[in-house]
C-alpha cells in the first residue's frame, strides 16, 4: 500500500490506495514543518482513525507540503512519520515539486502555484531550480489566499472597506480590532486565521473591493514570480495549482495576458494526479 499526501498550510489531502486502486481518501489539517513541532505532528497522526487502521500496511510514503523545502524540514516531518508508519519507506518534499508533477509529470516548464501560500520555480523533469521566491506568509505570499485575507482585515480595520461589504463582513464574523490582532500576533498558526477568510472573499469576488484587491494580488503574483521566471526560462509552459489559481482562472490568464504570459494547465488540487503518476511508478 502506498500513501500519497498533498498538503498546505491549511489542508492535507491523503490518498491510500493498493494494487491500483484507491482505498480511502480523506482531509485532515495542514501539516507544516515551519508552523509545526514533531510532538505535534505526531498527535495530529494519531487522532485519525484512517492512518491508525493502514499504518502498518502503508510501505511507501510519498508526501508533498508547504514549507518542507531545506533539508532540516523534510527530516523533521520524514522523522515523524517513521515514528507512525514504521513499516514504511517515507520521501518528503516541497509542495512546488508536487504541482510540477501533478500539470507536467516528467514534462519540463514552470510552475506557478496560488493557493494558501503562492510560489513558482522552473521543473526540468526531476527537481525544480532552486529560487528565493519561497519567503512564508511575512514577507511573500503575494497573491495568495492568505495575502488576500491580510488585505481584507486592513481594509476592515483601516475603515477603507466600502460599508455595504463591512455589513456582511462583520455579519458573518465576530470579531473586532482586538480579537484581529490578537489572533494575528499572539496567538498560533495566524496564516490558518488568514486563509479562513477564503469562502466570503469568493462569495463576494464580483464586489468592486474584492475584486480589485484579487487583481492587484494577481498582478503582484506575476511582476515577482513569473516575470523573473519567463525572462530566465523564455518560451516554457505555465502551468498552475491552487484554489486561488482555479477560482480566478479568467482573471489569471487576464492578467498574465498583460504581460506577455500565457497559461497553460490550472488544476485546484494536485492530489489526483498525483496519485496516477505513482501509482504508475508502483
Amino acid at each position: 500500500m502506498i500513501a500519497v499526501v498533498f498538503s498546505g498550510s491549511r489542508f492535507s489531502d491523503w490518498r491510500l490506495a493498493e494494487r491500483g486502486k484507491i482505498v480511502t481518501g480523506f482531509r485532515m489539517m495542514g501539516i507544516n514543518p515551519y508552523l509545526h513541532e514533531e510532538r505535534f505532528v505526531l498527535q495530529l497522526l494519531n487522532k485519525n482513525n484512517n492512518l491508525i487502521n493502514y499504518a502498518e500496511k502503508i510501505r511507501r510514503i510519498y508526501f508533498f507540503g508547504a514549507g518542507s523545502s531545506s533539508p532540516e524540514r523534510k527530516d523533521k516531518i520524514a522523522s515523524v512519520f517513521k515514528q507512525f508508519f514504521k513499516n514504511a519507506k517515507v520521501a518528503v518534499d516541497h509542495d512546488v515539486k508536487a504541482s510540477a508533477i501533478a500539470t507536467f509529470g516528467d514534462g519540463k516548464g514552470l510552475i506557478g502555484i496560488l493557493g494558501s501560500g503562492s510560489n513558482a520555480a522552473y521543473f526540468n523533469g526531476k527537481r525544480t531550480a532552486d529560487n528565493n521566491f519561497g519567503l512564508g506568509y511575512i514577507l511573500a505570499d503575494e497573491g495568495s489566499a492568505n495575502w488576500i485575507g491580510r488585505m481584507l482585515l486592513k481594509g476592515f480595520l483601516n475603515e477603507a472597506m466600502p460599508e455595504d461589504l463591512v455589513e456582511k463582513f462583520v455579519a458573518r464574523y465576530p470579531i473586532d480590532r482586538k480579537i484581529i490582532m490578537d489572533k494575528v500576533y499572539n496567538q498560533a498558526n495566524p496564516t490558518l486565521f488568514l486563509t479562513s477568510f477564503a469562502d466570503f472573499v469568493m462569495e463576494n469576488h464580483k464586489h468592486r473591493f474584492v475584486k480589485k484587491t484579487i487583481y492587484h494580488g494577481l498582478k503582484l503574483y506575476v511582476e515577482t514570480y513569473l516575470l523573473p521566471l519567463t525572462k530566465q526560462y523564455p518560451g516554457v509552459t505555465v502551468n498552475f495549482t491552487g484554489s486561488v489559481a482555479a477560482g480566478y482562472e479568467e482573471w489569471l490568464r487576464e492578467v498574465a495576458g498583460k504581460y506577455g504570459i500565457t497559461i497553460g494547465t490550472v488544476i485546484k488540487e494536485p492530489i489526483h494526479n498525483l496519485l496516477k503518476y505513482y501509482l504508475n511508478k508502483n
